[in-house]
């Protein structure tokens, strides 16, 4: 890609000199706290390879749930962010095509009568998820039957599963095969009931050239190697590199 950024482009992607990315603790594939208590993550490399491409400073805006970085990043109170592609959300945020994909999964009780993701939408039934997160957004769209119940955050979920004595938890696989590990008699669900396109974007507002700019780097670094071995180093399993955009000519 062009690395270069006119002076108009810069405004348009950081208005106030320096780029605020929002980042997402919620979802562990992520972003997480490194031993020293700071965010760091696939998300966190991404925000500072950009800016690295546009000469400025960083700076990040740290939340612990994904409706909070959809919130600063729709309000302008961060320049970017990184965010599973939902209808939803595309009222306030320009996305890029997704870099990686994500499962979502299930988890249940080792004593629950349910073993496949087509058996969890009954009546009676009752599904947690993390409140404003994409699996809250999917499943309050595809839900017909089971009830939903909100944690205030996806890595919340399964607690909330198991203090409010809940028939299921739905969120990030390898958060809730965490969980399942730190937490006896739970086992996921075969398979994953969606898949999450994970992306960038930016607050709808700002210049379309800004949009195409931080597009074409989701492509250079998807195409690159930068994603797949900013997976590698933090660890993260079960999350692919997205194909490359498909354009129309």
């Amino acid at each position: 890609m062009n690395t270069s950024a006119s002076p108009d482009l810069l405004q348009a992607l950081a208005p106030t000199g320096v780029l605020r990315a929002s980042i997402n603790l919620g979802n562990p594939i992520l972003a997480r706290r490194d031993g020293d208590g700071q965010a760091a993550g696939v998300s966190v490399d991404l925000a500072q390879a950009f800016v690295h491409r546009l000469g400025i400073g960083l700076e990040l805006v740290v939340v612990d749930a994904a409706g909070k970085s959809v919130d600063v990043v729709t309000e302008e109170r961060a320049d970017i962010g990184f965010f599973a592609i939902d209808p939803v959300r595309g009222a306030g945020i320009a996305f890029t095509a997704p870099y990686v994909l994500i499962e979502g999964a299930y988890l249940v009780r080792d004593a629950s009568p349910l073993h496949n993701n087509e058996d969890v939408d009954r009546p009676g039934q009752t599904i947690t998820v993390g409140k404003g997160s994409a699996y809250d957004l999917y499943l309050t769209r595809e839900i017909r039957h089971a009830q939903i119940v909100r944690a205030p955050t996806s890595p919340t979920v399964v607690d909330t599963f198991v203090e409010q004595h809940l028939d299921v938890a739905a969120g990030v696989k390898q958060q809730l095969q965490a969980d399942a590990q730190r937490i006896a008699g739970l086992r996921l669900l075969p398979g994953r009931f969606m898949v999450i396109q994970q992306a960038m974007g930016l607050p709808r507002s700002r210049d379309a050239a800004a949009v195409r700019f931080l597009g074409a780097f989701v492509e250079e670094v998807k195409a690159s190697g930068f994603v797949a071995q900013a997976l590698a180093r933090h660890g993260i399993e079960g999350a692919s590199v997205a194909p490359a955009e498909q354009r129309q000519d």
